[in-house]
């Protein structure tokens, strides 16, 4: 039985407490956040002294962003030193709202003690002297190990800093170096330093960092081209707000490494905590949240960002994305299409109103959205993918002559990218045309990936089909050894197996692939099973 600590001299209730610990821990195992944060804290409240309660709470409030709840578990955590790395950083965060200076240095200097995010003790320090009214510029250490990851930030801060301190000549070539540091767009960064400089009647230069036709700037350029009040859009950002941003950068920095786990979430929610209006966070915790399995919080995080404001494009398009992870689908789609038939529709929003097309299996709106997308480059540029999710989505809908068409464009303009050659080989394979030339396409997406277990099932079918069933057994058991739960490529080496004579073999495949098999394949494999290999049988 699980015992919980009770704090000294106080009165606890031990069987209330466990009772709401124990119906946290399976509301977290069923996915349900929610109640999982109301039970946490009614055992919070029983028990504050519990470590198991504390620890659990901790993590629970940062994903649902109850900044309350998580300093009192931070507080319970500290006085045992089993604080998480980030629980600095959100004391640092309450340092800054009650603008404790001094408490947010001996937190810094925590930080580069403990060597948890000490990269950023520069920056935050440059903002806490900007708060304590003795702005002393970030300075970082070249012999500094992590000197290239603290750079990464820097430039953005010294351009907000300046523009904070009403130098917006200061400001520009930082403002240009964060720009040109960065490979993607930047749109969050683009509408925050225009608002900036806009504030400080730097009207053209906020102009200019907002690129024509796209339309989510559209609403930023209108403001500013009609001198609109930008006084909340231009505000300095204050020592909490600055922490707030660096936060927020670095939780999207760990977004586009592929990382989607709990720390990024965790900053995102304190870069919040730190600035409750910043609409970037929320977008950022958006994101986060819906590919981390918390769609329900991804749709409240986005939501929170007006619709009408400056950011309000890029909070909708996470919005839809949450909105499909959760199930409303239908919601999904009419919130993508409005955006997409919006003018000066960024490629983006029609590729991702083409994606839940295909994924409802609306075939032909998909593949009209994916060439909408197309229509924002040069024939003689147009992305692969681009033309990879149009040609799935014809060939899906059964207007393959049109898919043949597409997919061969995208295979000359990629062709060392396995999955365009994959795609295009395996089409004909099933159609039992071009054999010899989609054989020889499979062959090199093999080549390019050949510990891709979805390829190497292409290049075993195609051998089985082609006849050459001595390449093809291998060459599918690899396959399934590499996908051992994937009902294709079991089916697939069930049938090479039966028809290499080796029965057994074949009906254990067939009854691995009818695990997780539905619809016309489950009954497929269940008459292969009970009857053996049919011609009528044989896998699609």
């Amino acid at each position: 039985m699980l015992i919980l600590p009770a704090a000294a001299g106080a009165s606890v209730d031990r069987t209330g407490a466990l009772h709401a610990y124990m119906k946290g821990r399976l509301a977290d195992g069923d996915g349900v956040p929610g109640l999982a944060l109301t039970s946490y804290r009614r055992a919070m409240g029983e028990d504050p002294a519990s470590l198991e309660v504390a620890r659990r709470s901790y993590f629970q409030a940062l994903i649902s962003g109850d900044m309350a709840l998580a300093l009192q578990s931070a507080q319970v955590l500290e006085k045992d030193g089993q604080l998480p790395r980030d629980g600095t950083l959100l004391i640092i965060c309450d340092a800054l709202k009650r603008k404790d200076w001094t408490a947010a240095r001996l937190s810094v200097d925590r930080m580069v003690t403990e060597g948890n995010f000490a990269f950023l003790a520069p920056i935050i320090r440059s903002w806490i002297s900007l708060g304590e009214g003795r702005y002393e510029p970030a300075e970082i250490d070249p012999a500094d190990r992590f000197v290239s990851l603290a750079r990464r930030y820097l430039d953005e801060h010294q351009a907000l800093q300046a523009l904070a301190q009403g130098d917006v000549n200061s400001a520009q070539p930082a403002i240009q170096r964060a720009l040109a540091l960065r490979a993607s767009e930047m749109t969050d960064l683009r509408l925050l330093l225009a608002g900036q400089l806009a504030a400080h009647d730097a009207k053209a230069d906020a102009l200019a960092l907002l690129p024509k036709d796209q339309a989510n700037f559209a609403q930023a350029r209108a403001d500013i081209a009609r001198g609109k009040s930008l006084f909340a859009q231009g505000r300095p950002l204050t020592a909490a707000q600055g922490f707030a941003r660096l936060l927020t950068r670095l939780a999207a920095d760990i977004s586009t490494d592929g990382s989607t786990g709990s720390l990024g979430i965790r900053l995102a929610r304190i870069a919040g905590f730190a600035d409750p209006g910043s609409a970037a966070s929320d977008i950022v915790a958006a994101d986060l949240l819906t590919r981390s399995g918390y769609a329900a919080y991804g749709v409240e995080a986005a939501r929170r960002v007006p619709a009408s404001s400056w950011y309000g494009a890029l909070a909708q398009g996470e919005l839809v994305e949450a909105l499909a992870a959760s199930g409303q689908r239908a919601e999904a789609i009419d919130l993508a299409r409005k955006l997409a038939a919006a003018p000066d529709a960024e490629a983006e929003r029609h590729v991702r109103l083409g994606q839940l097309l295909a994924e409802a299996k609306d075939y032909p709106a998909a593949a009209a959205a994916f060439r909408a997308a197309q229509a924002h480059y040069p024939d003689d540029a147009v992305p692969w993918a681009l033309l990879l999710f149009e040609g799935s989505a014809l060939e899906q809908g059964a207007r393959w002559t049109e898919a043949h068409a597409v997919l061969e464009r995208a295979a000359k303009l990629a062709p060392e990218e396995a999955t365009v050659l994959n795609y295009l080989g395996y089409a004909q394979i099933e159609r039992r045309q071009n054999m010899d030339a989609a054989l020889q396409l499979l062959k090199r997406a093999s080549a390019l990936k050949p510990d891709d277990a979805s390829i190497t099932d292409s290049l075993g079918w195609a051998q089985y089909v082609t006849g050459d069933l001595d390449a093809a057994v291998p060459m599918l058991e690899r396959a399934a050894a590499g996908a051992p739960a994937d009902v294709t490529i079991n089916e697939h080496l069930g049938d090479a197996l039966w028809a290499a004579g080796r029965r057994y073999e074949a009906r254990y495949a067939w009854r691995a692939a009818a695990v997780f098999a539905d619809g016309d394949a489950a009954e497929r494999l269940a008459a292969k099973a009970r009857e053996g290999m049919k011609p009528e049988y044989a896998a699609r």
